[in-house]
């Protein structure tokens, strides 16, 4: 069999933290790739030169410069590799041991041009425990189908990449789906692949957390991505607010909207507590309490950051077009 040249990229910027424990899990892997280009985007900390360090001993490892962002990164991490099946990951992550193996087995069979693997959490607190199991599927939810791959867990043929046209530059969050739509578009074949798994720490606070939500809408506000979506979400919140307003204003209608709203409720956290229940178990009462209080104020606070970033995405898109500056030029896991 011949033997394709398989390029394993990342791009980073201020990972200094974190770095070390991808490369290590890169190096770990079952089926090593032939090559591992690291992209520095901007870095202020010592990520660069942890990454030479890295590449001083084993010469697999490259280190490249370039970009302005997650996507710009990404596209120089691809130019400056020479395989023709790349495999794509981040900073922040790890890796399990056959992750690699497992991802590209679908390619090199000729089975798929696109896949993407599963993530696994790794809370460390019980705030992102919490977070993890509101926020995150687990496999029996996925429908591989309709499964997009996110860049920090795809691998690809090196033409998908060259026919879309590489990663859209001018977005700076959901550039990934935006890429997996269009190879679909132009008829690629993609593949779930769900014991490629990559572990990845949830973000520590609401503030965080809601941040990372803002972005990520205003992502898709930018790129044109899920409009009914996120109107159904502006829907939802509208009937919720017109049900409290006619419980203020009219007496008889309060314990029927108190049952609607129980109702509503019970139905949007149902999910989540079911996944969160089983890693409660052991844990004290209190702290068992406090992570089930969490579930609906991550959810609310999830909206509403979508709520409020998805608008400004449209704004700066209409700007875009309009000859203005839709450029966000900033650094990026899945809703």
């Amino acid at each position: 069999m011949t033997h394709i040249h398989l390029s394993l990229i990342c791009t980073v910027r201020d990972e200094a933290e974190s770095i070390g424990a991808l490369l290590d899990s890169m190096l770990a892997q079952t089926r090593l790739p032939d090559e591992i280009v690291v992209n520095d985007c901007l870095s202020r900390d010592a990520t660069p030169a942890i990454a030479r360090a890295y590449a001083a001993r084993e010469p697999r490892i490259r280190l490249v410069a370039g970009g302005h962002n997650i996507p710009s990164g990404r596209n120089n991490a691809i130019r400056a590799a020479r395989g023709a099946i790349i495999a794509c990951t981040d900073a922040g992550l790890t890796l399990d041991r056959h992750w690699l193996a497992a991802l590209v087995a679908p390619i090199e069979a000729g089975e798929a041009d696109l896949t993407g693997g599963f993530y696994a959490p790794d809370p460390r607190t019980l705030f992102e425990l919490a977070l993890a199991w509101t926020n995150y599927r687990t496999l029996e939810e996925i429908d591989p189908a309709r499964f997009l791959p996110f860049g920090n867990c795809m691998a690809f043929r090196r033409e998908v990449w060259a026919e879309v046209g590489g990663f859209p530059e001018w977005l700076s969050h959901s550039e990934d789906l935006y890429f997996d739509l269009e190879a679909e578009r132009r008829g690629f074949r993609r593949a779930f692949v769900p014991t490629a798994v990559v572990r990845f720490r949830p973000r520590s606070s609401l503030r965080a957390f809601a941040r990372q939500y803002y972005l990520y809408a205003r992502g898709d506000g930018v790129g044109g991505l899920w409009p009914r979506r996120h109107a159904a979400r502006y829907g939802a919140y509208a009937g919720l607010l017109g049900l409290l307003a006619a419980a203020a204003r009219w007496p008889a209608a309060r314990l029927p909207a108190v049952a609607l709203l129980g109702v509503g409720v019970a139905g949007y956290t149902r999910g989540p507590y079911r996944r969160l229940w089983p890693h409660l178990a052991g844990r004290p009462p209190r702290e068992r309490a406090a992570a089930l209080a969490l579930v609906p104020l991550i959810r609310l606070v999830g909206d509403l950051a979508k709520m409020a970033g998805y608008p400004v995405g449209l704004a700066q898109r209409r700007g875009a077009r309009a000859g203005g500056c839709g450029e966000t030029r900033f650094p990026h896991t899945p809703a």
